[in-house]
């Protein structure tokens, strides 16, 4: 047995009880349940350590498997700052791959093939062999569910009867289509003697069971497993440890149900939640002492999780109290953007470092708006885990498509109209596939730039196709600047393993989060613990919002995400929240009339101004060119779009009800806290 040259004696004075003893229990098989913020890095690590310092262990003989190579690289820099640099710290990928190098000339006399770095030049290969043309969108959805399906032993033979059961779909394809094209897939790979990175696992995972010889060599080299983020380990993932322990059960994993949020991909927690099924002798230690968030973030978490499936550990949050959680609706995705850009503007120049803010959403495709906001108040930003908006290869296809219809002259009478009529030319359509996945990534981009149309002729009713490209161009040069230091802005699915003090939780509207095609109480849940892990990265300040509109003057039929119910409070502030009954029912409202004729008011914009849009306006004309023209002056001076100040329905229904004080003009729709302090005073010198 390997015998260290000394044993620290302060190497566990630092754990709290519950890491302490993960770090004890150095004979498995271990169960850790560790929520987010409890140390379970600390503790694993801490783990091994001790293992090695007092002899148990000898390092060469510990393998600890994650999931990514930064954390990984984040655990064997803290093994040599704790004496045992020997330990290896691989992702599954990089420990099956060097076996596998190792092995398969032994065992095949052959060659390994080469590791294909995308799929997408051979899928392009199989799809045209099958007679379909797909696009880079459709390709990219097509990779993933033949990822999917070998992660989780589906072979595609096998596909079309396990797609229907398990309700699986590709946007645009049947199940036969799906896995003709898989089968495809797999018989060009092999023509061109190619392997991509499932077939890293699989292959060793076949060495292993077919060759004694190999698999004996690898159970002697290693005779202690850990495996961090169990919650995200795929059936392949699993058997493949399986064969690695080979019967035995020197094993400790490590995890949490409540942030399992990688299903769709073939993640499957009931390898963490049933591992005592397997392994009845199992120790198992639950880590609940959060140290990154405050009590009103912990307290939030906790109750978002409460009397459902997905509850994992009950969180204690061990920070001293912070500021409250707050809970925002606001008209519309515009409003809520500016909002969130001045709140984090305030918390910078409180002493925030921009590099410890986050504003979270759902979809790439929101970012968008968000950068915009952040741009136009001189704020910098880094977008992480995806291509800024106007980086994004469908973005800048669609605004060379849209500068090209300009200059051809080849325009209609409406903006709008132009501009939908040219991206249907890429695929656009009014309707959203149903699909989650690259497509459906690939239309909210469209569709961004759709909204964006509309909103640019409501702040600019005479603009043409030609000035709304200048206006995007405007926009991407804005935000293309380069960065050092910037707000984080990202997806809830890139903001996994990460934490800020500041954290924006932003368009937390049903449809959205949860997502419109999660189908089912599964998918539901799943997005539940989404924002679960939103919340949790959060040190001490947590807003969360939602808009009731996607675009100004759009009808406000939003509602907060059914997620909130019970956590925010039943005054929050803003528009969105107070129109529901208990249990997220709309209230029933009875329907507006015309001020001037009487006319039940159909569309959103005569809705919001109270009056028909053909009836002969009430208001003071001079008055509301007077206020557009301020505000045409002021959009300039702040570098944004006009209505971004006020759209012209709240403008005139300024010049219409003539406010004389700060009370009078806040009851005015459109004006809010912030704008009030930010335009007041001009306002009402104007009014007056």
């Amino acid at each position: 047995m390997f015998r260290p040259v000394s044993v620290p004696s302060d190497l566990l004075a630092g754990l709290d009880p519950e890491q302490r003893r993960v770090a004890e229990a150095l004979r498995g098989p271990v169960r850790v349940l560790a929520g987010a913020g409890t140390g379970k890095t600390r503790a694993i690590t801490h783990r091994i350590a001790h293992g090695v310092a007092t002899g148990v262990y000898a390092p060469t003989e510990v393998l600890a498997v994650t999931f990514t190579t930064r954390a990984a690289g984040e655990m064997r820099t803290r093994l040599r700052a704790l004496g045992a640099p020997g330990v290896q710290a691989r992702t599954f990928h990089s420990a099956a791959l060097r076996q596998l190098r190792y092995f398969w000339p032994r065992v095949h006399g052959s060659e390994l093939p080469a590791l294909t770095e995308s799929k997408l030049a051979m899928l392009a290969l199989a799809a045209r062999r099958c007679r379909l043309r797909l696009d880079q969108a459709g390709l990219r959805d097509l990779a993933s569910e033949i990822e999917w399906s070998k992660v989780s032993n589906v072979a595609p033979d096998d596909y079309e009867r396990v797609a229907g059961a398990r309700g699986r779909s590709v946007s645009g394809h049947d199940a036969a289509t799906v896995a003709r094209v898989f089968g495809a897939y797999e018989e060009v790979k092999r023509d061109q003697s190619r392997m991509d990175m499932e077939d890293v696992l699989l292959f060793t995972a076949a060495v292993l069971d077919t060759d004694e010889r190999v698999a004996a060599q690898v159970r002697a080299q290693y005779k202690w497993f850990v495996v961090d983020e169990y919650q995200d380990v795929s059936p392949l993932q699993a058997a493949l440890l399986r064969l690695w322990l080979g019967g035995r059960h020197e094993l400790c994993v490590v995890g949490d149900p409540a942030q399992t949020i990688y299903s769709f991909a073939g993640a499957d927690a009931d390898f963490l939640r049933g591992f005592t099924r397997e392994h009845p002798d199992a120790t198992t230690v639950e880590l609940v002492r959060n140290y990154r968030s405050t009590p009103q973030v912990v307290g939030a978490a906790n109750t978002l999780l409460s009397g459902t499936s997905s509850r994992g550990v009950e969180l204690r949050a061990q920070r001293p109290e912070g500021p409250e959680v707050t809970w925002t609706g606001h008209a519309d995705e515009v409003a809520e953007a500016a909002a969130v850009a001045e709140e984090v503007a305030r918390v910078h120049a409180a002493g925030t470092p921009l590099r410890e803010i986050a504003v979270l959403f759902r979809i790439n495709a929101q970012s968008e708006t968000f950068e915009e906001a952040l741009s136009a108040r001189g704020l910098a930003y880094v977008v992480r885990g995806a291509a800024r908006f106007f980086d994004r290869g469908e973005v800048r296809q669609a605004v060379t498509l849209l500068r090209g219809t300009a200059r051809s002259g080849a325009v209609g009478d409406d903006l709008v109209d132009d501009t939908r009529a040219t991206l249907a030319g890429m695929g656009w359509s009014p309707e959203a596939p149903t699909a989650r996945g690259q497509v459906r990534d690939r239309w909210e981009s469209l569709q961004a730039l759709v909204d964006q149309a509309v909103e640019h002729r409501e702040a600019h009713p005479d603009a043409t196709l030609g000035d709304f490209v200048d206006e995007l161009d405007r926009r991407a040069s804005e935000q293309h600047a380069p960065v050092a230091e910037g707000v984080t802005l990202a997806t809830l699915h890139a903001a996994k393993g990460l934490e800020w003090d500041a954290v924006f939780l932003c368009g937390v509207q049903d449809g959205t989060l949860p997502i419109t095609y999660a189908e089912g109480p599964a998918a539901i849940e799943e997005e539940r613990r989404l924002l679960y892990v939103g919340i949790t990265r959060a040190r001490v300040r947590l807003a969360v919002s939602w808009a009731a509109a996607r675009q100004p003057g759009g009808r406000t039929s939003r509602r907060p995400s059914r997620f909130l119910d019970g956590l925010r409070p039943a005054d929050a502030p803003g528009v969105g929240g107070a129109g529901t009954a208990p249990g997220g029912r709309p209230r029933s409202r009875k329907p507006q009339h015309c001020r001037e004729c009487g006319v039940p008011l159909t569309t959103p914009t005569a809705r919001k101004t109270g009056r028909c849009e053909d009836c002969p306006a009430s208001y003071d004309e001079a008055l509301f060119e007077r206020l557009r023209a301020w505000r045409v002056e002021r959009a300039g001076e702040e570098k944004v779009p006009a209505y971004v100040v006020f759209t012209d329905a709240t403008l005139q229904l300024i010049a219409e009800h003539r406010p004389d004080s700060p009370e009078a003009l806040l009851r005015i729709t459109g004006v809010g806290r912030t704008k009030l302090e930010r335009y007041g005073d001009e306002v009402l010198a104007l009014v007056g």
